[in-house]
């Protein structure tokens, strides 16, 4: 590489705007490989009338003015007129102060600013502008970079479903984003392997914090990880707390960053997010301590102290922000539309959410608090070099308690310095200043230390294990600044940005030299901007962050000294210069502008100093946060790990132990930053800041050029424009210059060589363009040139079309005009000589000659009508005669024909009246057949209420008696104390006897004793009896309880008896039917006996018709002789009357297959004859079919024999049956033995109470015996107790009788129900009778019906094909088919009547796993047989199921349906993409959950069934579960089913409904020129894609629809997939349309509704309209009409409110916005038309997002349609090798 030494200065680059710098400002770089001999354009040729340029404004910066006067070399001035009117003399000195070109309109508002054809600063303002103000965009490409210009309004382009739009497409394919660069970055981060970086760089207040977090959380979307740890939300978590401690208000910015910022997002292997760290520069740590006007300090402080009152910061003891002196500098301490309170809340959150503990969250706030309190510290002076701090200061209390550091050390050391000498440490009292500034610095150590420990805590908490595979680096860093007044972070923001501008420019010429060596173009001279000697300037040897960090190293060290020094050695550099009008300030010659530094500050921010006193006292706190701190900083102070090379080797401080300075640090950082940077693929976005006063929208041209210049964007320009900046492909240029070229170059062949030859004859200077592989090369102002020439040609095409048309709108009415004056002439002369030639003579001749010529006339005309009506009368009559013989020979014809339809009519009417009857008869009987079966069942359920009534009372009495046993062991134990009383009393008297004398005393007191137990017996007496009064209640009830259940007994067999009597009543009648009917079957069959013989007489007639055989031999002769074109049309004939009446053998022949082989043979013996023979041969095999029909009657017989055989059969069947009914009536009776046995069981049980009788007896005996005064009383209560007894002996004698009647009783109930038995017997074989002859004539009535509609389809054939001569034949045919079809209905029922299926498959269980493999897991779905029955899998599996609930199997049952969603779910996993299979198990497993549902017994689902199908429901389990499970898996087979079809139908979406051109000759497409990066896109020429078009989704959507289809799905839900389609199509090409303003224009609007037709179309050819399909594609629709509709007028902005009422406001305004001219003839939309659109949404109701969510699902409904599908008909194939199944 060599550096040029003077500047190009040449007219092209003034043409171009480029300005140039004069020597010693103007560092360029150059590469050369190849110099080019250019020639620029003739100037004539541009700066011609019409054209427009740029003139320089002092307040737009740039103003477009119009050339009025060609310009011509040597003229002074340029004749402009600016866009108000005003006409003016622009000097030029000469052709090189040209002033800049404008570009044409329809390269304005572009997506890259490199694709504009003229290259300059005003080209690049004016079109930032329109996209920004006009089109409300504010994203725009320059080359690599991105333009991010903040709106200052919030925007609805940010959602997911943008995202989602952005994901996978390449960068270029949508509008500018800063989702397209995240995507860009991804997608080259995934397929080269290769680590990028993103960035982002700007003013203050231009929006770098939220295009990095936007990026950010673009990553976070589109590489989610599947694990728990949810790393992405992590990642998006660490923002708010680093924007709280970190970002803060400033004049320019409420929320800026006041630090830089790269953070690393970590990937593994699969490219998901699995952790981060970040990285940060520079903190604004003089923020701390001093705020400017209207500035406010970090944001924590302002949210801590709005949450001061809250309980979690009580014991910090906050104050309000005003009330801080850190927090009120700036004044207000609020900022509008900010909630500090709301802010704090979000902060803690995602300190939760990043895994930061309770405590550690604690100390933070306590470090933060404790730097506002130090803040309030009062530091008081005391004399001039002293200064104090008050003992009672509360503040410094605060500070101290919260730190856990002593107060008086730190009033100690606040105002006093150590200083170590040689011999002896002095304690030197500090001035009130340095006091202050020791404070201060105190603090913003302090918050420095906890700003990198939060950082360090979020980078463990986003550090994940795992190994990182490849990262994507954010960085948010500060751009260019330059102030009213600069100082040392000024000067570092600034150094930093040289670097990274040299880093890009590097990388644009990289990537340009990549782009030419791809497209095999010359490697041209480019001269570029190099800023290595400004970078030299600041960080070489003695440059000036060396002489810095010297000055630093001298304790008295001064900023005027380090100043000089810098005059001194720096002086003769030409990027620095001294001020004139300052001595305390340095300029600087940046790559963007000038800055002057002033000098003062610098060596005290460059050292950062905090006394050491201080960091003892703060070290021996007793908080670990803070030791922890500034051992860091010790640590830091000794070591430093970051190894990197200057340019230019530095100065090596003499001691090592030398704190390193702020300075050292940065410039180490950012190297390290560049090495990363270099070692990644970068991604630059540079965000602009469009006005002072933050309101949106609103566009100062003298900001943005200040940014643009300072951000590399024209630097960007610069270079492209150097080189070949527009760069168009083959094709667009052939579609858009196709208007320029000859018919002769059109029909040259290849475009590419059309192309070629049309640009060497339109620019003769071959240099001004190249030709690449794919594209062609434009240098600048080329392409404005050719669209000069093509809009030259459209304006001569245009003049010409108006010149012809007015010449004919003249002509016409030229012509016209002339043809009314010569009619008028005419009318004005004919009077004129009528009124000179009048006279009464002539007026009289006149009168006779119209009188003459009036009678001629008449008589002429009457002769005339006379002949015509004698002819047309007797034409008439001729004509009437004959269509009334043709018509009474029809009538005579078709009457015989009439008279046979009318008796075979009635025939088969009384056939389906009969049949219909036997249907009914049979109906009804089955019906009632069921219902006793119900009342039998009903009856035994209440059989088994009953006995289960009996057990509770067995129980009851169970009860009773144990507690009679219980009662039984009181009186055991009163007899055991009656014994013991007596054998005292003898003892007594005993005792009395011999010791009267001695006793007599104590007389009275056993008298006392005596009548103390008198009293105890009575209420023991008393207590007896209350409990045998509560005992006897409860006896009483329950005899009371079995009365009645006796009685519910008697009279539900009473009920059943007079039920089974009415049944036996209706059965009799049923039988006398059945017997009338067996009558009638015998009448019938004697009547096909007739039949048969009439069918003989035919036979007969019809041999009499074989005897025409010599006559037809002899014309057949006589045709033989004539010419050879009559021999031609005879052989045609006998051909077609020899297929005639083979037809009819074949129709007379039916089934008979060995007739039919002997006829075939006849016939290939037939066609090897001659031509003469072949209507003998034919009425041969006549005569053959009517033998073969006296052959079928034989048989016929021989079937009524088969048929009594088949009767016997069933007889013996229904006797069977009979039996089974015998064992059901024998399971009644022993039910009823069972009632008796439990009665006697009961009636043993009631003995037990005669004995509890006798034991109450020998209770009162032994109570007489006890006492004698008691006897009175022991007497009543026997009295008592004995009639108690005597009345439960009569109620048990009188419940034994009743018992004996009930038994007698239900001996008759057994007889009668063994008559009953005998009686059903009967009644059952008469029923099975009935049974066996319905089924015969149900399957005779079927086949018959069958017979029937073939045989009328045969009759309708027939009747087309014959012709008049065959006309007797024809009727002997319809005769004989209608006498055989009851005779074939005969011949088939006999032999189908032995064998019937049930519908059901039977399997063994050990063959399940092979019935599941064979049916579901290897099945294949392009079989043959599978595709000629769908759902034949789910009916053989519904038919297992069914055998299995026909065993009452569980097990099996359970087995085989978890068998069966288990291997379904296994085909759909192991078939994951294989769209095929998958619509087959989905139209399977609809079909088997239908089967489910029709046969499932439910009511709901049987309304439409048939008996037959009703009769194979499952029996005994319900399936509703199951039903459950197959519906979720239906709809899980059916979303995986749609996601195939998606994606296969989702990259055809955009080109085929968009870029493709449906409507030929119409090109609806621009060209923009854009330049996609090379790295983009694939490098084997793949990123092309496949040219779809509408025919490809139309060929795509025929190609699902047949296989649904094929696999018999349901049409309601192929609709309902279908509809999933459309709505992709809509939402995709709307978001689209949205994204890309390229599409936004009138002509796409057609192509789009074009495609919409063909689509429209295309559901009305598969009857899909009615399935809600075409609604989906409303938005679409309306957004195409928006695009071609006016859009000028109040009722244009009307109609789009009334019309696009599919489409949001934002969606509308936003079409509107991006609507982009074709042509120079249409016209952009007016900003005042989209407010008058705007203000009529306002009450539109509808969604703010401007994206439609493709990936919305429909919801899937399953309909239930019940199949008509027969199961006992259908027979498993041979080819699914299912021979261990059998039917049943």
């Amino acid at each position: 590489m060599k550096s040029s030494m003077a500047p190009k200065l040449n007219t092209e680059a003034l043409a171009l705007g480029l300005s140039s710098k004069p020597e010693g400002e103007q560092r360029e770089r150059s590469v050369s490989v190849e110099e080019p001999e250019s020639a620029v354009m003739a100037l004539q040729e541009l700066y011609t009338k019409y054209n427009r340029v740029w003139i320089p404004d002092a307040e737009q910066v740039w103003k477009s003015a119009e050339i009025l006067k060609d310009f011509t070399p040597g003229d002074g001035a340029l004749h402009l007129q600016l866009e108000d009117g005003t006409v003016l003399q622009y000097p030029v000195e000469g052709a090189g102060q040209l002033p800049p070109l404008r570009n044409p309109d329809i390269l304005v508002g572009e997506n890259d600013l490199t694709a504009l054809s003229y290259l300059h600063e005003p080209a690049v303002l004016h079109n930032l502008r329109v996209r920004f103000v006009d089109s409300r965009i504010i994203y725009t490409y320059c080359g690599i970079i991105l333009v991010a210009v903040n709106p200052y309004k919030q925007l609805p382009i940010y959602g997911d479903a943008v995202i989602h739009a952005y994901s996978g497409q390449n960068m270029g394919d949508l509008d500018p984003h800063i989702f397209a660069v995240a995507e860009e970055a991804y997608k080259q981060m995934a397929r080269n392997n290769r680590n990028q970086s993103i960035i982002v760089s700007g003013e203050s207040g231009a929006g770098k914090t939220v295009s990095a977090r936007y990026a950010m959380r673009y990553f976070a979307m589109v590489s989610k990880s599947s694990s728990n740890k949810r790393v992405e939300d992590k990642v998006l978590a660490s923002n708010p707390i680093t924007e709280a401690i970190g970002n803060a208000k400033t004049t320019r910015n409420d929320n800026s960053s006041r630090f830089g910022k790269y953070t690393e997002i970590s990937f593994d292997r699969r490219y998901q997010i699995i952790g981060a760290n970040m990285r940060t520069y520079l903190l604004e740590k003089s923020r701390v301590v001093f705020q400017s006007e209207n500035e406010r300090n970090y944001h924590i402080f302002y949210q801590m102290c709005a949450c001061a009152e809250e309980p979690e910061f009580k014991s910090l003891r906050l104050l309000s922000a005003d009330k801080f002196n850190y927090t009120c500098m700036g004044g207000d301490t609020e900022i509008q539309g900010v909630d500090d309170r709301a802010d704090m809340a979000e902060t803690r959150r995602t300190f939760s959410l990043l895994g930061l503990k309770e405590d550690f969250q604690a100390d933070v706030f306590k470090m933060l608090a404790a730097i506002l309190h130090l803040g309030n510290v009062v530091i008081k002076a005391v004399g001039s070099d002293q200064s104090s701090i008050s003992s009672s200061d509360s503040h410094l209390a605060v500070f101290c308690d919260l730190l856990g550091v002593r107060q008086e050390n730190m009033s100690r050391w606040l105002c006093h310095r150590r200083i170590v000498l040689t011999s002896e440490t002095v304690v030197k009292p500090q001035p009130r200043e340095r006091a202050i500034n020791a404070r201060d610095a105190l603090a913003k150590h302090l918050y420095a230390y906890l700003f990198d420990c939060v950082i360090h805590k979020i980078n463990q908490a986003l550090r994940v294990p795992g190994k990182q595979h490849s990262f994507i680096g954010v960085l948010d860093i500060y751009g260019f600044e330059t102030f009213d007044v600069n100082s040392f972070e000024q000067f570092c923001i600034n150094y930093a940005n040289e670097k990274l501008q040299q880093q890009f420019n590097l990388h644009v010429f990289k990537l340009e030299q990549e782009e030419y060596m791809k497209e095999d173009i010359p490697w041209t001279l480019i001269d570029f901007y190099d800023n290595q000697p400004v970078i030299d300037l600041i960080e070489a040897k003695m440059g000036i962050l060396d002489l810095l960090d010297e000055e630093c190293l001298f304790p008295q060290g001064t900023d005027m000294n380090w100043l000089q020094k810098l005059y001194n050695y720096l002086g003769s550099k030409p990027l620095f210069e001294k001020p004139r009008l300052s001595n305390e300030a340095f300029v600087i010659q940046h790559f963007a502008d000038k800055v002057e530094y002033q000098c003062k500050g610098f060596l005290e921010k460059n050292r950062d100093t905090l006394y050491e006193e201080l960091v003892s006292v703060m070290r021996a706190g007793k908080f670990p946060l803070l030791a922890d701190f500034f051992s860091e900083e010790e640590n830091n102070s000794v070591i430093k790990g970051v190894k990197v090379k200057a340019a230019r080797p530095g100065v090596k401080p003499a001691n090592k132990q030398l704190r390193t300075t702020v300075g050292d640090k940065f410039r180490s950082s950012l190297y390290l930053l560049m090495e990363t940077l270099n070692a990644t693929t970068p991604h630059y976005v540079r965000c602009i800041k469009p006005n002072e006063e933050k309101l949106p929208f609103e566009y100062d041209s003298k900001r943005v050029v200040q940014q643009l210049r300072a951000c590399g964007v024209l630097e960007t320009v610069h270079i492209s424009a150097q080189s070949y900046p527009s760069r168009w492909t083959y094709i667009e240029f052939y579609s858009r210059y196709s208007i320029l070229m000859s018919q002769a170059e059109l029909r040259a062949g290849e475009k590419k060589q059309i192309c070629r030859t049309v640009l060497q004859r339109l620019i003769p200077d071959s240099n001004q363009y190249k030709f690449g592989r794919t594209k062609i090369f434009f240098r600048a102002g080329q392409v404005a040139y050719l669209e000069k020439l093509r809009l030259d040609r459209l304006r001569t095409a245009c003049i010409t079309i108006q010149k012809h048309v007015r010449g004919w709108r003249q002509r016409q009415r030229y012509l016209s005009m002339r043809q009314a004056a010569i009619i008028i002439q005419q009318y004005v002369r004919g009077k004129r000589q009528i009124r000179r030639t009048l006279t009464a003579a002539t007026l009289k001749q006149a009168w006779a000659a119209v009188v003459i010529q009036r009678h001629c006339r008449g008589y002429l005309i009457r002769r005339i009508y006379l002949l015509l009506q004698v002819a047309t009368v007797t034409i008439q009559a001729y004509t009437r005669g004959w269509m009334a013989r043709k018509r009474y020979k029809k009538m005579v014809e078709e009457h015989k024909a009439l008279v046979l339809q009318k008796y075979a009519r009635a025939w088969l009417v009384r056939r389906r009246f009969q049949t219909m009857r036997r249907l009914v008869l049979n109906v009804q009987l089955s019906y009632r057949v069921q219902q006793l079966r119900k009342k039998i069942e009903e009856q035994n359920k209440e059989n088994r209420g009953l006995v289960e009534r009996l057990t509770s009372l067995a129980s009851a009495h169970a009860q009773g008696l144990d507690r009679a046993q219980a009662l039984e062991m009181e009186l055991s134990k009163a007899v055991s104390e009656k014994a013991s009383v007596e054998e005292r009393e003898k003892k007594r008297k005993e005792d009395t006897d011999q010791v009267i004398v001695q006793l007599q005393g104590e007389r009275d007191k056993a008298r006392l004793d005596s009548q103390t137990l008198q009293q105890k017996l009575k209420d023991s007496i008393e207590q007896m009896t209350d409990k045998f009064e509560k005992h006897k209640k409860k006896l009483m009830e329950d005899l009371e309880r079995e009365e009645r259940l006796r009685k519910v007994a008697e009279h539900s067999i009473e009920l059943q008896k007079e039920d089974l009597e009415k049944e036996i009543l209706i059965l009799k009648e049923e039988n006398r039917r059945l017997r009338e009917e067996k009558v009638q079957l015998q009448t019938q069959v004697e009547e096909d006996t007739q039949v048969n013989k009439e069918l003989q007489e035919q036979l007969s007639q019809l041999a009499k018709h074989v005897k025409v055989i010599p006559e037809l031999r002899k014309e057949i002769n006589s045709l033989q002789m004539e010419k050879d074109e009559t021999d031609r049309k005879i052989r045609e004939q006998t051909q077609q009357t020899r297929e005639k009446m083979n037809l009819i053998t074949r129709h007379l022949l039916g089934e008979a297959k060995e007739e039919e082989l002997i006829l075939r043979m006849k016939k290939e013996a037939t066609e090897n004859a001659d031509d003469e023979g072949d209507l003998l041969f034919a009425f041969d095999g006549l005569q053959n079919a009517t033998r073969v029909i006296e052959a079928q009657l034989r048989e016929q017989r021989e079937g009524y024999e088969s048929q009594v055989e088949a009767l016997v059969f069933k007889n013996d069947h229904l006797t069977r049956e009979n039996q089974q009914l015998q064992a059901l009536f024998q399971e009644k009776n022993d039910v009823n033995r069972s009632i008796g046995q439990e009665v006697a069981r009961l009636n043993a049980e009631n003995m037990v109470i005669p004995e509890l009788k006798q034991q109450v007896s020998e209770l009162q005996r032994h109570k007489q015996e006890l006492e004698t005064q008691l006897k009175e009383q022991s007497t009543e209560m026997t009295d008592k107790m004995m009639k108690v007894s005597n009345e439960l002996q009569s109620k048990f004698e009188e419940e034994r009788s009743q018992r004996r009647l009930l038994e007698e009783k239900n001996r008759q109930s057994v007889r009668e129900n063994e008559d009953l038995e005998r009686r059903l017997e009967e009644f059952e074989e008469e029923m099975e009778q009935i049974k066996r002859l319905q089924q015969a004539e149900s399957e005779a009535k079927n086949k018959f019906r069958q017979e029937t509609s073939r045989l009328t389809a045969e009759n309708m054939d027939f009747e087309e094909q014959l012709d008049m001569k065959d006309r007797t034949i024809k009727r002997l045919q319809d005769q004989i088919k209608a006498l055989q079809a009851p005779v074939k209905v005969d011949q088939k029922a006999a032999p189908v009547i032995p064998k019937e299926y049930l519908g059901m498959l039977e399997y063994k269980k050990e063959d399940e796993d092979r019935l599941v493999r064979t049916l579901i897991r290897e099945l294949k779905p392009r079989g043959v047989v599978v595709n000629m029955i769908p759902g034949l899998a789910a009916n053989l599996l519904f038919m297992c199921v069914r055998h299995a609930d026909y065993l009452n199997d569980g097990n099996k049952l359970k087995s085989l349906m978890h068998a069966i969603i288990t291997s379904v779910k296994q085909v759909i996993t192991d078939h994951q993409e294989n769209f095929e299979m998958l619509s087959f198990w989905l139209s399977n497993t609809y079909y088997l959950l239908n089967c489910l549902k029709q046969y499932s017994g439910e009511e709901e689902f049987m309304k439409h069934n048939t008996q037959r199908q009703n009769k194979n429901c499952l029996q005994n389990f319900d399936l509703s579960e199951h039903r459950q499970i197959l519906s979720d898996l239906a709809i899980r087979i059916y979303h995986q089913f749609i996601n195939i079809m998606e994606d296969t139908l989702f990259p055809m979406i955009v080109p085929a409904m968009l870029e493709h051109e449906s409507l030929q000759g119409i090109s609806s497409m621009k060209p923009t020129g854009f330049r996609k990066r090379s790295n983009s896109l694939l490098e084997d020429g793949r990123s092309e894609g496949q040219a779809y078009s509408i025919s490809s989704v139309l060929q795509l959507m025929n190609a699902f629809h047949s296989c649904m289809a094929q696999h018999g799905m349901e049409p309601q839900l192929q609709g309902q997939a279908i509809r999933q389609l459309f709505y992709l199509i809509g939402a995709t090409a709307l978001n689209s349309i949205l994204l890309r303003k390229d599409l936004c224009s009138c002509r796409k609007g057609m192509q789009i509704r074009c495609n919409i037709s063909y689509l429209e179309e295309w559901l009305r050819e598969k009857g899909l309209q009615g399935c809600s399909v075409m609604e989906t594609l409303g938005p679409l629709s309306q957004a195409a009409w928006l695009l071609q509709v006016n859009k000028t007028t109040d009722e244009d902005a009307a109609e789009i409110k009334q019309r696009c009422y599919e489409l949001s406001p934002v969606q509308i305004v936003k079409i509107l916005n991006s609507y982009t001219p074709i042509d120079d003839f249409e016209k952009r939309v007016a900003p005042s038309f989209v407010r008058k659109v705007q203000a009529l949404l306002q009450e539109h109701e509808g969604s703010n997002q401007l994206m439609i969510d493709a990936q919305y699902r429909f919801q899937v409904t399953f309909p239930f349609c019940p199949s008509t599908q027969a199961l006992e008909l259908l027979q498993v194939p041979s080819s699914l090798h299912l021979g261990f199944v059998t039917r049943i």
